[in-house]
């Protein structure tokens, strides 16, 4: 029923938890909501009074609240008009609770209206506080670019007054709607623990539901009245967040419920399955994807000096990433339906749907087939278990491969039973080139938009080959310890995605070797560069560089009369984010297959001789890989390395093996070669 926007523009930006989302709402509208104008005298309702006698058992400190009561109550009045009426109350237990006391309450102005908002704070001391829906304030959903003037998807805030340790918080809120889909999802658990929450459906006569548990336990509804349900949970767990874990949606209880009338659901606002969803999705797309008049001569264009039909999409590709331009504009069903690809093209904007749906129609006239490919850029977010549901942000293109057509540039291929070969692309994406889809896509679960239905499917995970940074290095270090020398990174895949990324908007020189600066700070105490350059910025079909030059003071440690060298000048590979008393909980996520590799010479000063190098590393442990290698050879010193990420998760069962992998790391980046004088 809160639809997501089905389009997330690639930024990889990081995903906004609910307390950020909510600090980030207090940071807008601070001054508007300033606690004098709202802390007015109203006594909080009964339902909140009856919570002020419960007993809570104890937290441990990192426990800021406690969600005391929640209930979300349903009334689908008819197949296009449901009411939902949401209570919730908290208990403050710590000052960084108080970011509870923010309420935001998204909706779509073109299909939701918030009848009511109510907020109250019950002091453990002192008269209740009362503030109602003239308080709030209206504002844009973040995180969605450009959401502030076209993007349909809008928020009320409202600010409890004193949300103070000791102190219960509340709100109610009532809204309607007209539905996209009869579907509902109950998300019942939190990162703070939740000691009651209730969710009932009300339908209408000969209605039914269908329910679907993700993460937790099945529980029974009750029936409460004539064709009216209940689902009752206590004392639910709050998740405690762990680095490089799935995210949250992954690994939280909810409950997905599907309402339809007698008959089953309706293709037109209801689903049972991936497949019909992929129904319910055609019908929205219909003849969209046609091309007109204009599309076929801009092909024709395109591809007129073209050979093969790899380097006839590539050419497609190529204008869809750069010529057409990101806008999202997701006015009512926009938030689902794509503008016609004719639209698309004349105006030369649209957002990822609408973009996935130009460059169908201009496969279509080279005779190519394709389908939309719905996913969620969070890995994990949809899993073959998962119900369907809109889980999706993002729109994508799986393009069936006429027969014969082979290049080794064609690496997100799928083997499909019924469609052949089909590779993944992504239109949006400005970076990544034909052929290779990102790492947060790579064995990720995505909606296959077929002619006979939707179907689920896991996009191929590829070679770490196409994912790394070889990086090749020659160092001069000098009897005083100064280490001298010049460094080349070639980077390809994710890896040349990342800093492309970070650089495109960069007008200097000294701002494109920032990322140098930071590599460079995160392995030296001390540095200076001397020279930097970058290679390929634009070119994204060929591996992105840098190439620089620096020096070290005091980089070689003296003991005595020795001289004690690291021979892994640059690059940190260890993390140490499983070293916790703690025991892991969930699985660890990686981002992408990954293969690095280090390859170092460093020439030592006149008078001394390599005396000890450190003992070589090998380990595989299935789920990556690690070999490092130090050897003398008269006066230089070579150091190899290759870092190889190879399974994108791993289990929890296997937590302690990450850690000595991690640890194993650690140990070699630490080690150094001794050299000692001649005349020892």
């Amino acid at each position: 029923m809160r639809n997501r926007s089905f389009c997330s523009r690639v930024c990889r930006a990081q995903a906004i938890d609910k307390r950020a989302l909510l600090w980030f709402f207090v940071a807008a509208v601070g001054l508007l909501m300033c606690a004098p104008r709202l802390a007015i005298a109203g006594e909080a309702p009964p339902w909140m009074h009856s919570l002020t006698t419960i007993s809570l058992p104890s937290y441990d400190e990192r426990t800021d609240a406690v969600l005391v009561y929640s209930a979300t109550d349903v009334t689908v009045q008819a197949a296009d008009k449901i009411k939902t009426r949401v209570r919730r109350a908290y208990k403050i237990l710590r000052p960084e609770g108080r970011t509870y006391g923010n309420v935001v309450v998204p909706f779509r102005p073109s299909s939701q209206r918030v009848t009511s908002l109510h907020g109250w704070s019950i002091p453990a001391q002192g008269k209740d506080f009362e503030v109602k829906e003239k308080d709030a304030v209206e504002v844009a959903l973040p995180g969605v670019e450009g959401g502030e003037l076209v993007v349909d998807v809008r928020a009320k805030i409202l600010r409890i007054p004193a949300p103070d340790p000791g102190n219960i918080i509340g709100y109610e809120y009532v809204i309607e709607e007209r539905p996209l889909v009869l579907q509902d999802l109950w998300h019942f658990q939190e990162t703070i623990p939740v000691s009651e929450s209730h969710y009932s459906v009300q339908l209408p006569p000969n209605w039914g539901f269908k329910e679907s548990w993700l993460n937790y336990p099945a529980v029974k509804p009750v029936q409460k009245g004539s064709n009216e349900w209940e689902w009752v949970l206590t004392d639910i767990k709050g998740i405690q967040k762990e680095p490089e874990m799935p995210p949250l949606a992954a690994v939280t209880g909810e409950m997905v419920v599907s309402f339809f009338a007698a008959g089953g659901p309706s293709p037109q606002n209801g689903y049972a399955d991936w497949r019909g969803m992929g129904n319910w999705y055609l019908n929205l797309v219909g003849d969209r994807v046609e091309p007109s008049e204009a599309i076929k001569q801009q092909v024709r264009m395109l591809t007129a000096s073209k050979a093969s039909p790899f380097e006839k999409m590539q050419a497609i590709a190529d204008f869809l990433q750069h010529d057409i331009r990101y806008v999202g504009i997701e006015l009512g069903i926009g938030g689902w339906q794509p503008h016609a690809a004719a639209e698309v093209f004349e105006h030369r904007y649209g957002d990822c749907k609408d973009k996935a749906t130009l460059m169908r129609a201009m496969l279509r006239v080279l005779d190519i087939e394709s389908y939309h490919i719905a996913i969620n850029t969070k890995r994990g977010w949809i899993r073959p278990e998962t119900p369907a549901h809109q889980g999706f942000n993002h729109v994508i293109v799986a393009v069936r491969l006429p027969e014969g057509v082979a290049d080794s540039k064609l690496i997100a291929t799928l083997q499909h039973p019924k469609l052949g070969r089909i590779l993944f692309f992504d239109p949006t994406d400005q970076i990544t080139p034909f052929g290779q889809i990102r790492g947060d896509l790579q064995a990720n679960y995505g909606l296959l938009v077929a002619p006979d239905g939707g179907e689920l499917v896991q996009l191929p995970p590829q070679s770490p080959d196409t994912n790394g940074i070889q990086r090749t290095a020659k160092f001069t270090l000098e009897p005083s310890g100064t280490l001298k020398g010049e460094v080349q990174e070639l980077r390809v895949g994710d890896r040349a995605w990342s800093e492309r990324w970070r650089l495109r908007t960069t007008a200097t020189e000294k701002d494109r070797i920032k990322p140098i600066e930071s590599l460079l700070a995160g392995s030296l105490a001390n540095f200076r560069i001397t020279s930097a350059s970058s290679m390929n910025l634009q070119h994204t079909d060929q591996p992105f560089g840098f190439k620089y030059s620096f020096e070290s003071a005091s980089y070689a440690k003296n003991a005595g009369s020795l001289l004690l060298v690291r021979p892994r000048v640059l690059g940190v590979k260890s993390k140490d984010f499983l070293e916790t008393k703690e025991a892991r909980k969930f699985p660890i996520e990686f981002s992408g297959p990954v293969r690095d590799t280090d390859s170092f010479e460093i020439t030592i000063p006149t008078g001394y001789v390599v005396d000890d190098v450190p003992v070589p590393v090998a380990m595989d442990y299935g789920f990556a890989s690690y070999d490092s290698k130090t050897e003398a050879d008269g006066n230089v010193i070579r150091y190899n390395r290759t870092f190889v990420i190879k399974e994108l998760s791993v289990p929890v069962s296997r937590a302690e093996e990450v850690r000595k992998f991690y640890r194993t790391i650690a140990n070699d980046e630490r080690s150094t070669v001794v050299l000692k004088p001649t005349n020892q």
